[in-house]
């Protein structure tokens, strides 16, 4: 087990009776085949930061893999070419890579050499992956290229240092410490967590934009895409799935991820792989007269 906090015997006897009732893959090879898995969606934004005038970074984002019995492979490979074709300059990762045991890590080791080995990639851990074995899975992706951040700060390579993607412990089971997570980081501050949960532990913390995931957007919702039910720690149902407006001009992006967890369906709530462009706020108040903001729906709350 990992060192993820609330994973009683209770929840360690229901997964072990999903992976042996799932075991071989056949349920989401069959979900698959029948196109209930929910395809993919590639959601594309634009984000103007308070960064130097000509600025451009492209940014790519994705959560909630859940390799193993649940998700078929081929959804995740799915993604992971959506992501190099887009060629980022950063690639971030949401957590929860696995589902019901760390060793189904090694389903993500072919899609991810479809990435760029070069480009700069950063995750936290989900919390399944603390549930399980997380030193195993965060080792296995640090041989891939990620560098996994628990409460820590990383400043992006040159040109685009003038962004620290700074990465928070899983906020519902993990030990997130908000403060060690953006000590000496600079100005411009992207936030990285697991759960929209961690807004709650953020106050006196600045940050310009915020990716997180975990609530698969209900996995399954009303065809108006209104999630029936949320998996614990997501936080506040009006962050369940899309972009919000924050105070003080900050931005939260919430995921519905990619995998599948307890079932292997998706009705009305399909994976998504956020592909996204970082601007500056100076160049667009230049073209435009005004501050702009990103070019899709933003939800005030």
């Amino acid at each position: 087990m990992g060192r993820g906090k609330y994973y009683g015997w209770w929840r360690r006897a229901g997964e072990g009776l999903e992976a042996a009732f799932y075991q071989e893959n056949w349920a989401a090879r069959i979900a698959y085949a029948l196109k209930l898995q929910g395809g993919l969606h590639i959601d594309r934004r634009n984000f103007y930061l308070p960064l130097p005038a000509g600025f451009h970074c492209k940014l790519a984002f994705i959560s909630d893999l859940h390799a193993g019995p649940l998700t078929d492979v081929r959804l995740l490979e799915q993604a992971f070419a959506a992501i190099a074709d887009f060629a980022p300059d950063v690639i971030l990762f949401g957590g929860d890579f696995v589902s019901l045991h760390a060793r189904h890590i090694r389903h993500l080791m072919k899609p991810l050499a479809l990435l760029n080995p070069a480009t700069p990639k950063f995750a936290v851990m989900g919390n399944h992956d603390l549930w399980l074995d997380d030193v195993h899975i965060a080792n296995c992706l640090t041989e891939a290229g990620v560098q996994v951040l628990v409460n820590q700060n990383k400043r992006l390579p040159a040109p685009f240092d003038a962004i620290s993607i700074c990465g928070l412990d899983e906020p519902g089971v993990g030990m997130p410490d908000a403060d060690q997570t953006f000590a000496g980081a600079s100005d411009v501050r992207v936030l990285l967590m697991h759960s929209p949960l961690g807004l709650k532990l953020l106050a006196g913390h600045d940050f310009q934009l915020a990716f997180c995931g975990h609530t698969h957007g209900g996995q399954i919702a009303t065809p108006g895409g209104r999630p029936l039910v949320l998996p614990p720690g997501s936080g506040e149902r009006r962050y369940a799935r899309g972009l919000f407006a924050l105070p003080d001009g900050r931005q939260l992006l919430t995921s519905q991820g990619i995998g599948m967890s307890d079932v292997p369906i998706r009705l009305f709530a399909p994976s998504e792989v956020h592909l996204c462009h970082l601007y500056s706020a100076l160049d667009a108040v230049e073209q435009n007269g005004s501050p702009p903001m990103p070019s899709d729906l933003v939800v005030n709350v």
